[in-house]
């Protein structure tokens, strides 16, 4: 037993380079952009006249960029700007987050060239948009880089000769699980910290320090050091493909078509197989059945809905959840992720993918329980009968589930890294991310129908104190419920279809595993 904890220790220590730590940088950046997460929910929430619906509504047109992301990527793999394919666009995505944050901080503080330009929600928008495009783009930037850090050669007896394919694979798998550490360590150190500053710094204030972050992104990419990646001419059904369906998304987003949201996402789900169809030709057809067998299952986990801002509302509202209260759950979260990814690391990279995939589901089912018991009054029989309620049953429901939140797409991540094209890694795992946050899109417009059912209202008073909409959280249970069971349904579901037991098992036990060099 000691032993297998010394084991489970040392792996990611063991697997750590030098070499790795600038791009380690680029993603420990990617993570700390939740700095003002719980500062901009509570700005929103006092602030701007935004409705459930509404704000599930911007939810959808922000993730729009994650699905577009295959344009970004052949742009990284084919049109090096002023001589690089890779620093150049960590200092666009730099740029864009950093205007992101200044428009935040214009609106926040009633900066009047700011406030000039439109109104609260279209700005909001805008803000949120340049934001995530940045984010976007530094994160394809960094994925392409993950296939490009690992060393294919090593030195022996004074001569330079490959590597053994099995340990270029097991570094790459490695490389995505120290990508997410990464992350994790500063949702860790920046949760807490910016739940606190929230509580004694102004809203502008929070939003002007989050240009520490590009910082981060440019200094990694300014340290790392690379060979020239192999630039290869440009697929233009990649690129014109993709340019083209952004202005069919702008266009549609322009237009006041009501089901615009559900249109883009069937033209974008159409596309995005098309063109994936177009990548994967090289690749064996059992590789190919078995990536697309584990896209559909982390598609359909990936796709579950969610509450929505409305529990968030309950928190605050009846619960008397403060910031740095929500601050500190956010805080334990990550920091029980880094241990949950840490210690499962020989488990998340040699375990079958349907065995990790079954047992999330599972434990996302359980771990959602407690919020819908609290609704009911669990909290008050709890401090009652046993001395303690709300504020620590969500420290232990937090407790339990954060280990569990972001470990669905590493199997998936490492089997792309290993098997990424020479000169197309930044477009493969591009359009890869493309189809795993379309399934978020399909989670995000499945929690704007289950919202328009369940109505849940937080009180709006205007500036004179008036109440504009009273509160109403009488439906939240029911959206909890339902919520939940679409939670552990929809993925046991498609494990059964396409992962029924004996078919699909560790990747790399049942694939031809053969880095591409």
């Amino acid at each position: 037993m000691i032993k297998t904890f010394q084991e489970a220790l040392i792996i990611p220590i063991r697997s750590l380079r030098l070499k790795y730590l600038p791009l380690l940088m680029i993603y420990f950046a990617y993570g700390a952009s939740t700095f003002s997460g719980i500062a901009e929910s509570i700005w929103v929430k006092e602030h701007l006249d935004l409705s459930a619906e509404a704000l599930l509504v911007i939810g959808f047109w922000v993730s729009l960029p994650w699905t577009i992301k295959m344009v970004f990527g052949q742009m990284v793999d084919s049109l090096p700007l002023f001589h690089s394919a890779r620093r150049s666009y960590i200092f666009i995505a730099a740029v864009l987050i950093a205007s992101g944050s200044l428009l935040l901080a214009g609106m926040a503080g009633e900066w009047p060239a700011v406030v000039a330009l439109g109104s609260q929600r279209s700005l909001y928008l805008i803000a949120s948009l340049l934001t995530m495009t940045g984010l976007v783009l530094q994160d394809v930037v960094a994925d392409a880089m993950t296939v490009e850090v690992v060393d294919r050669t090593e030195c022996v007896s004074g001569q330079m000769l490959p590597r053994p394919s099995a340990h270029i694979q097991k570094d790459l798998a490695m490389v995505q699980l120290l990508g997410r550490l990464a992350m994790n360590v500063a949702l860790f150190l920046v949760a807490g910290l910016g739940g606190w500053l929230a509580q004694i710094l102004s809203y502008q204030t929070m939003f002007l320090l989050t240009l520490f972050i590009p910082i981060i992104s440019i200094s990694g990419s300014l340290l790392i050091q690379l060979k020239a990646p192999l630039v290869k001419p440009i697929n233009w059904s990649v690129l014109g493909g993709g340019i083209l369906y952004g202005f069919f998304i702008i266009a549609m987003a322009a237009s006041s078509f009501a089901y615009s949201q559900e249109v883009i996402f069937m033209v974008s789900m159409i596309i995005v197989i098309l063109l994936t169809k177009s990548v994967i030709t090289e690749l064996p057809r059992d590789l190919v059945r078995s990536i697309l067998c584990a896209g559909i299952v982390i598609f359909m986990y990936r796709a579950t809905p969610t509450v929505g801002p409305s529990l968030t509302w309950w928190y605050l509202d009846e619960l008397k959840f403060d910031k740095a209260f929500l601050g500190t759950l956010s805080q334990i979260g990550a920091g029980l992720a880094i241990l949950g990814m840490w210690f499962g690391a020989k488990l998340l990279t040699e375990k079958p993918i349907r065995t990790v995939l079954l047992w999330l589901t599972i434990i996302t089912f359980l771990v959602g329980l407690p919020s819908i018991f609290m609704f009911y009054g669990l909290h008050l029989w709890t401090e009652r009968v046993l001395g303690f309620g709300a504020r620590t049953i969500a420290f232990v429901d937090t407790a339990l589930s954060s280990p569990f939140a972001q470990l669905s797409m590493i199997p998936l991540l490492a089997l792309i890294a290993i098997h990424a094209p020479k000169g197309n890694a930044a477009t493969w795992f591009a359009l890869m991310a493309s189809f795993m946050n379309l399934a978020l899109s399909a989670g995000t417009l499945m929690s704007k129908y289950l919202n328009q059912i369940w109505i849940v209202t937080r009180e709006v008073r205007k500036g004179t104190g008036e109440i504009m909409i009273r509160a109403d959280y009488s439906e939240l249970g029911e959206l909890m419920i339902v919520v939940s069971l679409l939670t552990l349904l929809l993925p046991l579901v498609a494990i059964w279809v396409f992962m029924p037991k004996g078919t699909l098992q560790n990747a790399a036990e049942n694939t031809p595993f053969t880095t591409r060099q």
